[in-house]
């Protein structure tokens, strides 16, 4: 039986602490999640930790630590009984649906956007300039383990976007159901099947720039009733299922 790790000055767990900074996230090209349910949302998308920790009084499977050594190294409040180390996977941008991010700083948005991607039939979430990191421990616990599921990709230019672009705006451009994905061909049970297009999504205060809107070629918004604006993850989440409404049999 493999001993206990018993020291918070373990090598092991200060490499996993170091893992909670953007910096070292780059510069290992790895990441952490923490508590079962995402360790086994991994396991099911097909990932594999380069390490696993468990507390030794758990019974689950990995490397052994002390209760009271893993609440120092845990980001969650309330500690957790499991922390995988993972490899990064960046994809490449792809249709027919990518929910596009720009400027988006909030990692907990990241990781709901995310999350409602995958529940809702999107490709791929691209991130744009200054949206933050889809690898921080808030983006990964805030996507309940869709980051394991869903394609994530990082651009810098609008070009690398795939197919017609939606510029998603407070206040500007036609009611988002008036904007509908074309059907590029019509597939199984007489179902539309949707041309590659990206919805893109800015920061909840600045938004899009009028530059980069004009680049788009349609700019819609959400009608909303009594609120100025909504978050930028709810924004995303109600667009993306207007978007894929008419697309399910």
């Amino acid at each position: 039986m493999t001993e206990a790790i018993s020291s918070s000055h373990n090598e092991a767990l200060k490499e996993v602490r170091k893992l909670a900074g953007k910096k070292w996230r780059d510069k290992l090209g790895s990441f952490v999640a923490e508590g079962e349910d995402l360790l086994e949302a991994a396991e099911a998308a097909g990932w594999h930790p380069s390490a696993r920790y468990v507390t030794s009084d758990s019974g689950l499977e990995g490397i052994p630590v002390l209760p009271h050594v893993m609440a120092s190294v845990s980001q969650l409040g309330s500690g957790t009984r499991a922390i995988g180390v993972y490899p990064q996977r960046w994809a490449q941008p792809q249709g027919p649906l990518c929910i596009a991010l720009w400027g988006v700083g909030d990692p907990g948005n990241v990781g709901t956007v995310i999350r409602s991607a995958l529940a809702f039939g999107a490709s791929c979430v691209a991130l744009g300039p200054g949206s933050a990191d889809p690898w921080s421990h808030k983006a990964v616990r805030a996507s309940m383990g869709a980051i394991f599921s869903m394609p994530v990709a990082k651009v810098r230019s609008a070009s690398e976007l795939p197919g017609r672009k939606i510029a998603l705006a407070a206040r500007a451009g036609s009611p988002l159901q008036r904007v509908k994905p074309k059907s590029a061909s019509t597939g199984e049970a007489g179902r539309a099947d949707m041309a590659p297009v990206t919805l893109v999504v800015g920061a909840e205060r600045e938004g899009l720039s009028d530059e980069f809107v004009a680049g788009c070629d349609d700019v819609a918004h959400i009608p909303i009733a009594h609120a100025d604006s909504l978050n930028a993850a709810m924004a995303a989440t109600v667009a993306v299922y207007e978007l894929t409404r008419i697309t399910r049999p």
